[in-house]
Formats: C-alpha cells, structure tokens, sequence
C-alpha cells in the first residue's frame, strides 16, 4: 500500500474525489455480500461484492451468548451453517418464539464466539444456487469487527470508500433476552470512527423502537425497512401499508433518513409503477430497494430467459426500470450484474 504522504496533491485530490463518487446515488449495496456467488454473510462473500463494484457491504447482526455482533441472516443458524451436523451441539437445539413465529434449531444466543467460529458457513439456497455448495464447508461467521476491518482495508487498497450497511436483526427479541443492541452497535461503530451523518454507514431496521432508540444515540443515517405485507414486529397493530402512505411518510421522517423497501412495493414488473418513490421523496426521504436476483425464480415472467428457475434472467432490465423511477440505491445478490445496470443508466444521461 502507498503511504499518503508519498502522493502528489493532485493525485490525492483524485483519490478523495473517486472515494466520494463511490457513495454518489444511486448505490449499489452488496445483499449479504456477494451472496449469489458466495454462501452469505461470510467475508469471501463481502470481498467478492467489493471486488465487483459494491457501493456498500450489508451485514445482518445478531448477537452471542458473550454480547459479540456477528452477521449471520437469522440468529436460527441451522440453515447457513454445519451446526446441525456437530453432535457436540446436538444438545443445543432448541423451541425459540421470535416476532410471534416459532423456531425449531440452533441459536446464535447459545453460543459463545469462540464456538460460532468452530462452525462453517454453507449455502442457504442450494437448490437455487448449486455452484455455491462448492464453498460449503470453507468459511468462519465474521464478526462485526471483521467486516468493519475488511471495508477500511478495501477503501485502502481501491481509493474507493467502501460503506457498512447493517441492519440489526429482530432487536425487540433480543432486548426480551436481556441483549439490547443500539448502545453496542453504536459504540462499536464510533470506536471505527463512524458516528455522524456523513460516515459510509447505514443502520436499517425493520422495527420502529430500535430506529427511534439509535436516532437519539447517533448521527448514523437510519433507514426504516418496510415490507409489502405484514408491520413492525415490535408494533404490530401499524402496518407497512399505512406507513408508505403519506402522511405515515412524513412520520417516518421524523426519526429515519430514507426507507428500505421490497421492489414490488416500487415496481412489480407488469402493470403501472406505483408512486412510493414520489411520495417518500415528497417526505424528505431516500429510496433503497431490496433485492435483485439475477435466478428466473425471483424476476417477473417477461424478464426471465428459458424455463429454469435456477438460470439467470435479465435482472439487468428490472434494475434499470426501478432506477428510471429514481431510486436512490438497491440491494442485490449479484453486485457486478447491479454495478453494471447502474452505470449503464448513468451513460445514458451523460
């Protein structure tokens, strides 16, 4: 690596204008990583989206027997990871009651981090996605501070920054158990030298408690995640569909910076777009959408390409409709197939 100083003024103020432009909107955020080509939410996962044009790396986190953030999609690991196959934790399978559902298998709650790492990540989707079951077997969960660490060095070696997108996972649970997130996840993020408005960090959540308890903790921008059906579980008589009307817009408004939506809610693929872009930015809100598949399975009928459910479509097409619409950013499992649908649209009005 380069030392700053051995850099000419003129190339460090290229450096720091190619490291704005990597959060310029619309961004390109790596779902769990690069997970359509690597298991998720392992570090290969994240290196790989960084290495394919990803704007931001999302880490979903939940917390261990000792209080350590790790990423892992769901604290129920027993379908992305070998845990259900070690008898020495057999004896750790457990009945959890999490957002009114229940949950038969193994939980990250029971587990120190000294354990988690014995265990190897596997394929959440083999079905889907069998060339991933080729990494099974290879990976540690990360931690938090893994990922943190592995964005900065990134940012070091590409002169691009490289932003944290986390989302914490189901957090009215993991208060119920004693384990609140918001005091540790902001200050493990301070501690990275993020806590204002300005750092490459996103915080999403599902849940209105947990966005509203970190805005009066941090300047992180905070982004409310609403799905098209269903509400918060941690106020389930709101639903979402009353949120993304206006005046539930302009509430939202009050404590978060943008919204984290399912592309349905934007544009099904058939028929007219809807108008939540519009209204959110109405509200002063930002529009990130969430998640582009390449897999025929995930794309309406008119964009996929053979009868195979597993073989990819044109994603490319569903991403650049959404960003017409003006979005201003999308989760995808597949960073390269979005990195390149987002700066063909941005060519065309050159």
């Amino acid at each position: 690596m380069l030392a700053i100083v051995a850099l000419a003024p003129q190339a460090m103020a290229g450096q720091k204008d190619a490291m704005a432009s990597s959060l310029d909107p619309p961004i390109v955020i790596g779902h769990r990583g690069a997970s359509g080509e690597r298991p998720e939410h392992t570090l290969a996962s994240y290196d790989l989206a960084i290495d394919e044009g990803a704007d931001f790396i999302e880490p979903d986190l939940v917390l261990t027997s000792d209080n350590v953030f790790i990423a892992r999609h769901e604290n129920d690991i027993t379908g992305t990871t070998d845990v259900a196959d070690r008898p020495e934790f057999a004896a750790r399978k457990a009945t959890r009651v999490i957002d009114g559902e229940t949950h038969v298998g193994w939980f990250t709650e029971d587990f120190t981090l000294a354990e988690l790492k014995t265990l190897r990540a596997k394929e959440r989707l083999p079905q889907l996605r069998p060339a991933n079951t080729a990494y099974d077997g290879k990976f540690q969960i990360p931690t938090l501070a893994e990922v943190i660490g592995l964005a900065k060095r990134r940012s070091r070696e590409t002169g691009r920054t490289i932003g944290l997108y986390p989302e914490t996972k189901h957090p009215g649970y993991f208060a119920s158990i004693g384990k609140p997130m918001e005091r540790r996840l902001v200050a493990e993020l301070k501690a990275a030298g993020w806590d204002s408005a300005g750092a490459p960090v996103f915080i999403q959540s599902f849940e209105i408690g947990n966005l509203k308890l970190l805005h009066a903790l941090t300047r992180i921008r905070l982004i409310q995640l609403m799905d098209g059906r269903g509400g918060p579980a941690d106020q389930p008589s709101l639903r979402y569909a009353a949120m993304i009307a206006p005046a539930g817009l302009r509430t939202v408004a009050a404590y978060a910076w943008g919204i984290g939506v399912d592309k349905d809610m934007v544009d099904r693929g058939g028929g007219a777009p809807t108008s939540l872009v519009a209204d959110a930015h109405a509200a002063g809100l930002r529009v990130h959408v969430w998640t582009f598949r390449a897999e025929n399975y995930f794309l309406p009928p008119s964009l996929r390409i053979g009868a195979d459910p597993a073989a990819r479509g044109n994603v490319g097409e569903a991403i650049r409709r959404q960003l017409a619409l003006g979005i201003d950013g999308f989760f995808t499992d597949f960073p390269l197939l979005g990195a390149q649908a987002r700066d063909a649209y941005r060519g065309r009005g050159r």
